[in-house]
């Protein structure tokens, strides 16, 4: 039920089936990192078995988090997933921050890497000049935005297709892996690092799962699917990073892996030659889009949450109820993004500034929402939960001592863009000095 402050806003219908959330959920995970990570995890891993290991622990720790994740959406299905329930458990003021951190961190900023990984690639298969790979950026998240504002429909329809092309070239790139002769083995001359770093990385790989409670409120039938198709998502998505893996040990040995720049790119081109090269490409631009895609589709929807809690911002809230989608919301997400699309040109390394700019950030609100569980489990003792996390409290207590760990290891090992993120924030915080929530702030 709307609350006054959200009358003439518009609310979101149930119009998402499983397909649609396991396509986004799939999707949204396998991005350009399973591309670029391996390289810098088997560099500290030092061995073929330490290498599988922590990708799977990855995996596990994932579905973990996404019990966790699936019984907060259950009972409290909202436009603002994360935003709502931190709202719940903490207030106002912690849920706005972590809204903020959203739009100016977490989400635009991995929209515009993503878009940046999609300019990339296709630049070097249609290049045009000299700025070619902005432009095409741009142009991705243009249209990506463009699709999302014509409908929800629209914008699912464009993620089944783009996640079945996706899983298409990770599944072409595991089968190149063995196709290639098998690297002869060499000594390692990395290895030895931390394991809190090597998660930090494999995590981010992994990263995405949570973005289905932001169409929680959108998901037709029981809320109990939820649970089911994020466990049957990141299941499929552990077993084709671990494939993934061992594929490119097997194509260039575990040194070679840990010494490759383009570790996709010279897997396909051991496989196939010159024409593997290309075909990676294409693969890793797919990829990108897909992500990218799903990120522009859910970061919306916490950007919308916050309209509908700040008088100020309601113009933010506005749900076009005709095409069943914020509007407002992913237009202001792309500009911003668009933003950091040109500042990005500058970077010199965009991908490992972005895991330190927005690691601290994303672990410490992944933190407060594994805690929020045991927040509300107490306060709303006599609520219908239509699933309950398995092995409760456990399971929740072992999500949250992963990511606390995260937290401290995101501190500790990144650089100065860990740093700017937490300025970041800290603007936001500011900000609350100004900003005065509804009456009625976090209903439903």
């Amino acid at each position: 039920m709307s609350t006054p402050a959200q009358a003439g806003l518009g609310r979101p219908r149930p119009t998402l089936g499983p397909i649609d959330l396991l396509a986004l959920i799939v999707g949204i995970v396998i991005g350009a990192g399973i591309f670029r990570t391996p390289a810098l995890v088997a560099g500290m891993a030092g061995s073929e078995g330490a290498l599988v290991a922590v990708w799977v622990a990855g995996g596990l720790l994932s579905i973990v988090g996404a019990l966790c994740y699936a019984e907060l959406a259950a009972t409290y299905p909202h436009v603002g997933g994360d935003y709502h329930f931190l709202g719940l458990a903490y207030g106002p003021r912690i849920a706005f921050l972590y809204g903020w951190a959203r739009l100016a961190v977490i989400q635009t900023g991995s929209l515009a890497l993503l878009a940046y990984v999609c300019g990339d690639y296709l630049q070097a298969l249609l290049p045009l000049g000299p700025v070619g790979s902005s432009l095409w950026a741009g142009t991705a998240v243009i249209v990506i935005t463009a699709i999302n504002w014509l409908g929800v429909r629209e914008g699912a329809a464009v993620q089944r297709w783009l996640t079945l092309a996706e899983v298409g070239g990770l599944v072409l790139l595991i089968v190149a892996g063995y196709a290639a002769d098998r690297a002869p083995p060499a000594p390692v001359t990395a290895g030895g690092g931390s394991v809190g770093l090597m998660l930090v990385y494999v995590l981010l790989t992994y990263g995405g799962w949570s973005e289905a409670a932001y169409l929680s409120a959108e998901v037709r039938g029981s809320k109990r699917r939820i649970a089911s198709v994020l466990v049957a998502g990141l299941a499929l998505v552990t077993a084709l990073y671990v494939l993934a893996n061992l594929a490119f040990v097997n194509a260039l040995g575990l040194d070679g892996v840990a010494k490759s720049e383009a570790v996709a790119a010279e897997v396909a081109r051991a496989a196939f030659g010159p024409t593997g090269a290309a075909l990676i490409a294409g693969a890793v631009a797919i990829a990108a889009l897909t992500s990218a895609n799903a990120t522009a589709i859910t970061g919306a929807r916490t950007t919308c949450a916050i309209g509908r809690e700040y008088p100020a911002l309601r113009w933010l809230g506005r749900w076009n109820e005709a095409r069943d989608t914020p509007a407002n919301a992913l237009l202001t997400q792309a500009a911003i993004a668009l933003l950091l699309v040109g500042a990005g040109a500058a970077a010199r390394d965009g991908f490992a500034l972005v895991v330190d700019y927005t690691a601290p950030v994303f672990w410490l609100f992944l933190l407060l929402t594994g805690l929020s569980l045991f927040i509300l489990r107490r306060r709303d003792a006599a609520i219908e939960r239509p699933f309950r996390v398995p092995l409760y409290p456990v399971t929740p207590a072992l999500f949250c001592a992963t990511t606390a760990y995260l937290l401290w290891s995101s501190l500790t090992y990144t650089g100065w863009g860990a740093l700017a993120g937490c300025a970041v924030l800290a603007a936001g915080a500011a900000l609350l000095l100004f900003l005065k929530p509804a009456a009625t702030e976090m209903a439903s």
